[in-house]
């Protein structure tokens, strides 16, 4: 992931983007125009509900109306982009052989699986449809239905290694020139294939939100509430299971792609973690760059290596620190020593800028890290996550530390990821790690 690219977690009611990681390294020559959006339709339009002295329905009425309506809606362009990411991506590749079946299965996930629960859906909403447009009750489909949201878990499961994969296979030219076509053609609406693969995580989290517009303006008296409060607890079950495995299965993904270069780095809080509070790209006071992560008891500094076109991995500089241990100070800008040289605190130069330090003790030495995030939002995240793990190892005293609410998965900077969380863009970012063919010696990486 980039510096600009570390993913906070948010694990009550998102779902992190493979979560995790990052875009893509190479920019095309000449960038698309930005992604168009679908024209948003209103049920008051489509059915030419009529204001007026005639008019019956009550203007909370007709809220009720366009929030119902906002649901089939949203259901019928997921379905429609689902088939599109099919028909347009997958299959074309197949045939053409630009990926292998295996690659593309990996890449594709369960997807296919999505389509019929979806368009079950739809078709209950149309059904429940009247001639003339409203809808009565919706509280007793969505209660029916919404166990069927279980398929997610290993769609979104999966979604790190889908994104690790395919932010490899552009490496390929045949994949990029494939991929660059279909994005400045007018079906992609100028999105690119990881944004419709990440349709369907985005449409997860949004639900919560849609039943909360529906009962906002649904009476206390209507028939509909006690079903849609049913809903409304059962879509956030399924939202956090989904998101508490997607978590584990993006923490196990990190957890794989860590190489030790020496067996005294290997560190049972590791082993144990469970979860990835927040990982991303940082420099430290010589300007190199590291990637950090964030496991739930234990901050562990890499560098980021591409090995034989192998998905990169992350080579540990220095021994974890456990939370437990860790000190942090928030640097203010211009009071670092950078490069060899002192800058004055009245300094303005974009080196000094950003700065944090951790701190622990380790052989009667303190020992320190600096760390400089890309800009003042994410040293910020940095700093926030780093503080909610030491609240949460303080708490757990010697049990095993406890999930954060801060995102799920993630890399900090843009907020996207695979984590089931309200992120606008797609969730997992590209990998712009250092692509280095051999394993470096990190000696020099430490700060001081």
């Amino acid at each position: 992931p980039s510096s600009s690219t570390m993913k906070t977690r948010v694990i009550t009611a998102t779902v992190s983007n493979p979560s995790s990681s990052t875009t893509s390294s190479r920019a095309s020559a000449a960038a698309p125009p930005p992604a168009k959006r679908r024209d948003s339709k209103l049920w008051s339009e489509t059915f030419d509900v009529r204001l007026g002295e005639t008019q019956t329905l009550s203007p909370k009425e007709i809220k009720r109306q366009e929030a119902i309506f906002e649901l089939a809606q949203g259901e019928q362009d997921l379905v429609e982009d689902l088939k599109l990411a099919k028909k347009a991506y997958h299959d074309p590749m197949l045939k053409l052989k630009i990926m292998t079946e295996q690659e593309l299965n990996q890449i594709f996930g369960t997807l296919d699986s999505l389509i019929p629960l979806h368009e079950d859906l739809l078709s209950r909403l149309r059904d429940a449809r009247k001639p003339d447009g409203s809808t009565e009750h919706v509280g007793h489909i969505l209660t029916a239905w919404l166990p069927c949201l279980s398929s997610y878990t290993p769609y979104c499961s999966n979604q790190v290694k889908a994104k690790a994969l395919l932010d490899q296979k552009k490496q390929d030219r045949r994949v990029q020139d494939f991929l660059q076509r279909c994005r400045q053609s007018p079906f992609s609406r100028k999105l690119d294939l990881w944004n419709f693969l990440d349709i369907p995580r985005s449409r997860l989290v949004k639900y919560p939100l849609l039943l909360r517009e529906i009962l906002k303006h649904t009476p206390n008296d209507h028939l509909d509430q006690q079903h849609l409060d049913e809903a409304m607890l059962m879509v956030q079950s399924v939202v956090a299971d989904i998101n508490r495995r997607t978590g584990e299965s993006e923490c196990q993904y990190y957890k794989d792609r860590l190489l030790y270069t020496e067996d005294g780095q290997r560190d049972e809080l590791i082993d144990q973690s469970r979860t990835l509070s927040c990982h991303g790209e940082l420099k430290n006071n010589r300007g190199l760059k590291l990637h950090v992560f964030l496991f739930q008891d234990v901050l562990v500094i890499t560098r980021s290596l591409s090995l034989n076109d192998q998905p990169v991995s992350y080579q540990l500089c220095r021994q974890p620190i456990p939370i437990r241990q860790l000190d942090l100070e928030d640097l203010s800008d211009g009071e670092m020593r950078v490069g060899g040289s002192i800058r004055g605190a009245f300094s303005n130069n974009e080196r000094t800028k950003n700065f944090f330090r951790v701190s622990y003790r380790a052989g009667g030495q303190v020992l320190s890290h600096y760390f400089q995030a890309s800009d003042a939002f994410n040293k910020q995240q940095w700093i926030n996550c780093i503080r909610q793990a030491k609240e949460a190892a303080a708490q757990t005293g010697d049990q095993a530390g406890q999930c954060l609410d801060t995102g799920l998965g993630g890399e900090i900077g843009r907020l996207s990821g695979t984590g089931l969380s309200l992120r606008s863009d797609s969730g997992i970012e590209d990998e712009k790690g250092i692509h280095l063919c051999v394993l470096v010696p990190c000696d020099h990486l430490h700060d001081r």
